[in-house]
């Protein structure tokens, strides 16, 4: 028997790591090292369902205590991996924890993720100001909100802000938003879902404040009462919560000399450029799974699953190749944001559906292919383009040529024609 398997990171990324790892059967040990003190648990939650009260805390596990004895998976919790050398092929690997365990393995995975992205400006530290990653960061933001209504000012117009500043509104408090960039989801949609958007959480009395980068926080006693935005204007503020993007944790690849760019580089296995190592989740950058060309780095829950699986199979010698369609999605309010694909340099897009009725989907081509959708509460739409894109099957520009022919439709047609 070898010194194992170390997995480090206890999310969804090493959850599936060492859960596949056994069904692939894998016989040497599985140690799976969680930083936090709780069993692995879905995040999305945190800024919707638990944030909001209607998720219980015991809800938000992913495997109960059994599914770890029963699968012989060491867990650690509450424990950070802080040293790591590299395995050999004929000596082990050893991490060190906090807590000065001592861990040997002959084969390590990190599944690490990320921290969010913290701004570098006065008043960070002021009591009243939070950052959203974890149960503990999403009960002190609920704590905050219990005492209403407050005003709440959100920094940051991306997926987690918008779901984060939709909570909030619903739990009856005066919400401002204010982003960097021009537009919200800037990085992740096409202009109009982005305008869209826009008009629907102003319609529920969000302020949303755009090319408005915040300067500073001002406090008194110790505790936020102001954001100071770039241009000088002021924002009343009895809660700020900043969600300006995650930094992937990238200590530990640096410490075994791994490539390293927006995240650990893997290839399709998650190989890293070190053997013996692998890497998984928030915090790994590896080819475009649809295309194979370039590199993506993704936070989501469907990465985080499936690239863990392939993986796991490829650590336990079956061959785990990640090339799964990327898919996500957004809960703001009445609003579900569902992405399949990626929309990467698209050079033309369409419209489906009514932007003002808050249900629409856009579809982006490029290079006159079909590569990805955008749908907000046209769930249809969205799992017709995205089993389109999974059976890999070519749905052309020239097909939506009829705007009178319903995108399902038309995605029906493409496929009947190629089987």
């Amino acid at each position: 028997m070898s010194d194992g398997t170390l997995v480090v990171g206890a999310g969804q990324a090493g959850l599936n790591v060492a859960l596949t790892l056994r069904r692939s059967g894998y016989h040497d040990p599985i140690t799976l090292v969680g930083e936090e003190p709780w069993l692995p648990y879905q995040r999305p939650p945190l800024s919707k369902g638990f944030l909001l009260g209607e998720v219980a805390e015991d809800k938000l596990a992913l495997a109960r205590p059994e599914v770890f004895r029963d699968g012989d998976v060491e867990l650690v919790t509450g424990d950070a991996v802080v040293t790591v050398t590299r395995p050999e092929d004929r000596s082990a690997g050893i991490a060190k924890t906090r807590s000065g365990r001592t861990i040997r393995y002959s084969r390590l995975v990190l599944t690490v993720g990320g921290t969010p992205t913290r701004l570098p400006i006065e008043g960070s530290d002021l009591d009243g100001v939070f950052y959203l990653r974890t149960i503990d960061d999403s009960r002190a933001i609920r704590a905050a909100l219990a005492d209403g209504p407050r005003r709440v000012v959100v920094v940051g117009g991306g997926f987690v802000g918008l779901e984060v500043a939709a909570s909030a509104r619903r739990l009856g408090h005066c919400v401002s938003v204010v982003e960097a960039d021009q537009r919200l989801l800037a990085r992740s949609v096409a202009p109009m879902v982005s305008e869209a958007l826009l008009a629907a959480h102003r319609r529920r009395g969000t302020d949303v404040y755009l090319t408005a980068p915040a300067g500073r926080f001002a406090g008194q006693g110790g505790v936020v009462t102001t954001v100071q935005l770039a241009d000088g204007r002021c924002l009343p503020a009895d809660v700020v919560i900043v969600g300006v993007g995650l930094t992937p944790r990238l200590e530990l690849a640096h410490q075994l000399g791994l490539a390293c760019d927006r995240g650990i580089l893997v290839d399709e296995s998650g190989r890293t450029s070190r053997p013996f190592v692998w890497a998984a989740g928030d915090c790994a950058q590896f080819p475009d799974p649809l295309t194979g060309a370039g590199s993506v780095r993704l936070e989501s829950v469907q990465n985080a699953i499936d690239q863990g699986r392939a993986v796991g199979a490829d650590v336990a010698d079956k061959g785990g190749v990640y090339s799964a369609v990327p898919w996500f999605w957004s809960d703001q309010d009445t609003l579900k944001l569902q992405i399949a694909g990626l929309a990467d340099d698209f050079d033309e897009h369409l419209l489906f559906g009514n932007l003002d009725e808050e249900r629409f989907s856009v579809v982006y081509f490029r290079r006159q292919d079909l590569v990805a959708i955008h749908a907000v509460n046209r769930p249809k739409d969205y799992l017709a383009v995205r089993r389109a894109l999974a059976q890999r099957m070519p749905v052309s520009r020239q097909a939506f040529a009829n705007p009178e022919v319903a995108l399902t439709e038309v995605i029906d047609r493409a496929m009947a024609e190629h089987r």
